[in-house]
């Protein structure tokens, strides 16, 4: 009982017989684009969600969204409606294309989706400025995003998709209109969130890209699911092995390839050199350009993934907690400065003083050509009675 509820406590997306179907005008079944897909995504998992175009994949992704609303079957997001406005606080989301202010800067565009989620002007301005060293636009964080290219529009919509740290990520053709370093970069950052333990979902046509990121895929066609399932159980093929070995000296490799001779035929083996991919040449002769400062006016690589983002970050932050109210106890506990006190009053004297005046008064009321009288000496009385000098 208690691992069957540690189970549905993983469960972040749970779709059971979710259809979606469009009508016209009349009201007349126009296009069913999801056909009672079940499928469920666990905390921590990074799913592929593949299909040619008009496969149903971005139907589903806008449903999880609350963009759209499933016309039968039932679908959750962390165990609440996607309409919910409490869920919507736990995702990010890149969408296909790059919707963004172009009249804004780069900067001024994540401050203001860190508004959206209630971020304080402190958090807002660390996380703009880590979040644009990360994608390699720190360089061009005053500049209006409408001057950015496509690439770039694509590492800004990327940082403000992060600007709430997700706990569901969902990137719509993440590294669509990307050069291979900003490709490396997102798939780099997909694979920390994973070790955070967040959840991503990608939609993408660059199979290459999923097969790097993912744990599972779910491939669908004409609104259904065909194949789904780990890499490895749908790549892995049976009946074959390969061997990898290091340079073998001229006589060893004519003994093994004797042997193989022996039990194959040529056609049923093949003996060649591993290659390196093209992405991993591509970044070689990149990472060469840099360190030799050749100057460019474009996205450059970006730097360490936003602290905030890091593993450590909560820690962190709590320890920064700990410090502060630690250092707020010690500063009450400081014995505090005598307050000096105030000076003591002769109040017989004042009494004294006030009569003199009252007895003044009168005299003058009584004899009407009487002088003025000389208040200046009682002045001087009274401040001496209100500022007594300290006694030696």
């Amino acid at each position: 009982m208690v691992e069957t509820a540690t189970k549905e406590s993983n469960i972040v997306v749970s779709s059971v017989g979710l259809v979606k179907e469009f009508r016209d005008f009349w009201n007349r079944p126009k296009a069913k684009a999801v056909n009672d897909l079940d499928f469920e995504v666990r905390e921590g998992e990074v799913l592929g969600l593949l299909g040619p175009n008009g496969s149903g994949k971005s139907t589903t992704v806008k449903m999880l969204l609350g963009l759209l609303y499933p016309t039968a079957g039932r679908l959750t997001v962390f165990g609440k409606s996607p309409r919910d406005v409490d869920t919507k606080r736990l995702i990010g989301y890149l969408p296909e294309e790059s919707y963004l202010y172009k009249y804004l800067t780069a900067y001024e565009t994540l401050d203001f989706f860190g508004s959206l989620f209630n971020l304080s002007g402190l958090e807002r301005r660390k996380r703009s400025e880590q979040l644009l060293e990360m994608v390699g636009l720190s360089h061009a964080k005053n500049r209006p995003v409408g001057e950015f290219s496509k690439g770039m529009s694509r590492r800004i919509g990327l940082a403000q998709a992060m600007i709430n740290d997700p706990s569901l990520l969902i990137l719509d053709e993440p590294t669509s209109g990307l050069d291979p370093l900003g490709c490396r970069e997102v798939k780099d950052l997909i694979h920390m969130l994973k070790k955070r333990g967040k959840t991503v979902i990608v939609t993408s046509h660059l199979l290459s890209d999923i097969e790097d990121v993912c744990d599972r895929v779910i491939i669908l066609y004409g609104g259904q699911i065909r194949a789904q399932g780990t890499l490895n159980e749908l790549l892995t093929i049976e009946g074959t092995n390969r061997i990898t070995t290091p340079q073998l000296p001229p006589e060893v490799m004519e003994k093994v390839l004797a042997i193989l001779r022996s039990s194959l035929s040529d056609d049923q083996f093949k003996v060649d050199h591993p290659r390196m991919s093209l992405e991993d040449f591509f970044l070689d002769v990149v990472n060469k350009a840099q360190s030799e400062s050749v100057e460019t006016y474009g996205a450059r690589s970006g730097g360490h993934i936003a602290e905030y983002l890091s593993a450590d970050a909560q820690e962190e932050s709590a320890r920064e907690l700990l410090d502060s109210l630690t250092k707020k106890d010690k500063e009450a506990e400081k014995p505090q400065e005598p307050v000096a006190e105030a000076p003591k009053i002769d109040t017989k004297a004042l009494e004294d003083l006030s009569d003199d005046l009252l007895r003044r008064k009168k005299q003058k009321k009584e004899e009407p050509e009487s002088p003025k009288i000389d208040l200046s000496e009682a002045n001087e009385k009274l401040k001496d009675i209100l500022s007594p000098k300290d006694s030696k």
